[in-house]
């Protein structure tokens, strides 16, 4: 099994307090999630460390998984780790480079892939796969942090 990594980042018109707490807001997370999430739901907490949101990720028209996230946070990082996989998601927010550039958002999801030769497709395509979903998502986030700011 190899570990599987997806990345996406963009920048956001807020301070790096406003685009966090809008990232650890779990009651109002539905609204930027792209198609692709099905039956999100909070189910302990809704703001920040201690929240306990679920949901079913519709990678293609195949493949979903059944997530159940947990959420930590440590400085300029949140972190959701699935209690039903390997998977873990963490949300870097830090001010851009540079006086008055907004803030940088880094998403990234990793986990341990399947081995042999699904394994070497999984770690070629599903990277590419979430970074389209995370393009919309961290797109939506940035719309409504910066319509709301």
């Amino acid at each position: 099994m190899a570990q599987v990594t997806a990345t996406k980042s963009t920048t956001i018109a807020a301070s790096p307090e406003t685009v966090r707490a809008a990232i650890e807001d779990y009651t109002r997370r539905g609204e930027i999630l792209p198609p692709n999430y099905h039956d999100y739901r909070v189910l302990e907490g809704g703001q920040g460390a201690g929240t306990v949101a679920a949901w079913t990720l519709q990678a293609t028209e195949k493949r979903s998984r059944d997530v159940k996230a947990t959420v930590t946070v440590d400085g300029d990082t949140v972190t959701e780790t699935d209690a039903n996989s390997s998977m873990v998601t963490t949300y870097r927010v830090v001010a851009a480079d540079g006086a008055g550039d907004g803030t940088s958002v880094t998403v990234t999801t990793t986990w341990q892939g399947a081995g042999g030769i699904g394994g070497f497709f999984e770690k070629t395509f599903a990277p590419k796969g979430l970074g389209r979903i995370y393009d919309e998502l961290l797109t939506n986030l940035k719309v409504q942090v910066e319509s709301n700011g």
